[in-house]
């Protein structure tokens, strides 16, 4: 594995960054790692009312957008008020393997302990086992599994839920 690169920078994500983060989308999802009913139907547009820029953080190199995670509440729930979720991690393939994505999952961490989060939790697909590697080495653990979940390119995929527990505290 390469070095982490020093020239990462993480901040929120801005409405100039969309060609740059819908570009990145089409370039980085695979069957393993996404839904390809997603990424066909991907077009110019990466930030929706419900996803708008400040619910994005994105990694840049040099100035340019190499790499982005989402982040969201589960459920409009009060009671599940003290999770946030990670809705979509992508690191453009040539600045992979450079630190970006553990860099973008530190910078969620601040972010979920700032707002008070006890738990950051994600899911992954099961055919996507680098992502799971880089989880799991960042002290993110599998709290379950749904068998069979999603049917891609003609195979049942698992899919994992995971999460990193960011207190001691009881549940």
């Amino acid at each position: 594995m390469a070095a982490a690169d020093l020239s990462i920078e993480i901040r929120v994500a801005r409405a100039a960054d969309e060609a740059q983060l819908a570009r990145l989308d089409r370039v980085s999802w695979t069957p393993q790692s996404g839904f390809p009913s997603v990424t066909r139907q991907a077009g110019g547009l990466f930030f929706t009312a419900g996803s708008p820029p400040q619910a994005h953080l994105v990694g840049t190199i040099d100035g340019a957008v190499v790499g982005y995670i989402r982040l969201a509440v589960p459920s409009p729930l009060p009671e599940e008020a003290h999770v946030l979720a990670v809705h979509g991690l992508a690191v453009a393939p040539e600045s992979r393997r450079r630190g970006v994505a553990t860099a973008l999952l530190g910078a969620a961490e601040r972010r979920a302990r700032d707002r008070g989060a006890r738990k950051l939790s994600l899911r992954v697909l099961s055919t996507n086992p680098t992502a799971i590697r880089l989880y799991t080495h960042l002290g993110f653990l599998q709290e379950g599994r749904l068998v069979g979940e999603f049917f891609i390119n003609g195979h049942y995929v698992d899919d994992l839920m995971l999460a990193k527990h960011l207190t001691n505290g009881d549940y």
